[in-house]
């Protein structure tokens, strides 16, 4: 273990050597002026410091407040030697981060019991270190495998509703990425866009509750047929909102926000403004932007001018504001994206 020592009287410096010396498994580190161990930080390693009081320039209350001043040094022990057995200097040094102090002149049985005590103290609390670092890999571990089951489950929930219709397999992977995009544009913590990148493919989750005959079919639905298609919201928010995972509640959230409009005439619950969940709001333009510029039975693709322009034509009415700020600074990754989906398609197809 690495021993600290600073004396700016040679003597002295030598004996604090010796003494170090003498306990088992303890090097010194000796320097005869402050100065000298600031200049050697913060590459200086030492486990324990040993500092003198009256030394000129910086006495060893100074050294210590500015040795604390680097981050990896806050922790380690440090006794003060000193001649000056009044309260105010000791209280002083306390202050300043010393757990211990020795009288000059040094007993070479004290100094080394203190030493022995403070090297079990050390040892003692490095244990707990190098413990609760293991822990923490552990309980890391542990959330990274249950986060890439959740992320899994999502994977396959979404698969399967797909086999109804292979163009929302498609749809709900460019929605997710789209989405993404949006809510980095935002201003959203990285987590939180991948969240919303995950669960964002599952909006759509609750078509696998719609009768195929209004699922698939191609001309436009009558009332009592839009009003089926429609509850698929409620169904998706119902199959997902169930779960304990935060993903999963992430993407019910979701699936039973991303037809409301900021004006409140959207459904199932025909709620406004901020009462709308911030993701649900993001996926509704993620949505609504790949609906229109992909190609379906029922209708040819948009340009991407014309289907930018439409979006922000609905700011305030269909879609918050924020968030369509957000798109509009968004595009150049979304058309990125966009190309990216379209050579993957392409390569597919080959």
């Amino acid at each position: 273990m690495n021993i600290l020592v600073v004396d700016d009287n040679k003597t002295n410096l030598t004996l604090l050597k010796k003494l170090v010396s003498s306990v088992d498994g303890c090097t010194p580190i000796a320097f005869s002026s402050p100065e000298q161990v600031l200049h050697a930080m913060p590459d200086l390693e030492f486990d324990i410091g040993v500092i003198d009081f009256q030394m000129p320039v910086y006495n060893g209350i100074d050294l210590l407040l500015e040795i604390r001043r680097f981050e990896k040094y806050r922790d380690k022990p440090f006794v003060v030697v000193t001649a000056d057995g009044d309260t105010g200097t000791r209280m002083t040094a306390l202050n300043a981060g010393a757990i211990d102090f020795l009288t000059k002149p040094i007993n070479p049985l004290e100094f080394q019991a203190r030493i022995r005590n403070l090297v079990a103290l050390t040892d003692a609390r490095n244990q707990l270190a190098d413990r609760a670092e293991w822990l923490h890999r552990e309980v890391n571990k542990v959330v990274e495998e249950l986060r890439e089951r959740e992320q899994e489950i999502i994977y396959r929930l979404t698969l399967a509703a797909s086999y109804k219709d292979p163009e929302t397999a498609l749809h709900t992977l460019r929605v997710g990425a789209y989405s993404e995009a949006i809510a980095k544009a935002y201003g959203l913590d990285a987590k939180t866009c991948t969240d919303i990148r995950i669960a964002a493919p599952m909006h759509d989750i609750g078509k696998v509750g719609i009768p195929d005959a209004v699922l698939l079919k191609r001309g436009i639905y009558d009332d009592e047929e839009r009003e089926q298609m429609q509850g698929h919201t409620s169904i998706g928010c119902h199959i997902l909102g169930q779960s304990r995972s935060s993903l999963l509640q992430l993407a019910a959230e979701i699936a039973g926000a991303h037809h409301e409009r900021w004006d409140g005439q959207g459904y199932p619950m025909r709620i406004s403004g901020e009462a709308i969940p911030l993701a649900g709001r993001i996926v509704a333009i993620a949505d609504s932007f790949d609906a229109l510029t992909t190609a379906r039975p029922y209708k040819e693709a948009w340009t991407v001018d014309r289907a930018i322009q439409h979006i922000r034509d609905r700011a305030g009415t269909q879609f918050d504001p924020a968030c369509i700020d957000a798109f509009v600074h968004a595009l150049p990754q979304i058309r990125e994206i966009m190309a990216l989906r379209s050579d993957a398609s392409a390569a597919a197809a080959e």
